[in-house]
């Protein structure tokens, strides 16, 4: 979930960005990553106890995310449940 807040702020603040271009815009940009890596790093640390892949490799790692958010957008996550997932595949 820390993901999906952390990319929705992100985006939203590139479009206010982009939209509004405000003084020192040049200076804005550097805000919406740390949003989003922010949100997901506290996650990653502090939920779930590990070291996330940005580090290693950023670009999968961005891709990733916005998979992640996409398929939450959709509603496209796995619930969790196995019984659900099994009818689903068999489908």
């Amino acid at each position: 979930m820390l993901h999906f807040v952390g990319t929705s702020l992100a985006l939203s603040l590139y479009a206010w960005i982009f939209v509004t271009w405000p003084d020192g815009a040049m200076l804005w940009l550097l805000a919406p990553p740390v949003v989003g890596y922010g949100f997901a790093w506290v996650g990653h640390f502090f939920v779930e106890g590990n070291r996330p892949a940005t580090f290693g490799h950023p670009f999968w790692s961005l891709l990733a995310d916005f998979r992640l958010f996409a398929h939450m957008l959709t509603g496209r996550m796995w619930t969790g449940d196995l019984a659900e997932q099994c009818a689903v595949a068999a489908d």
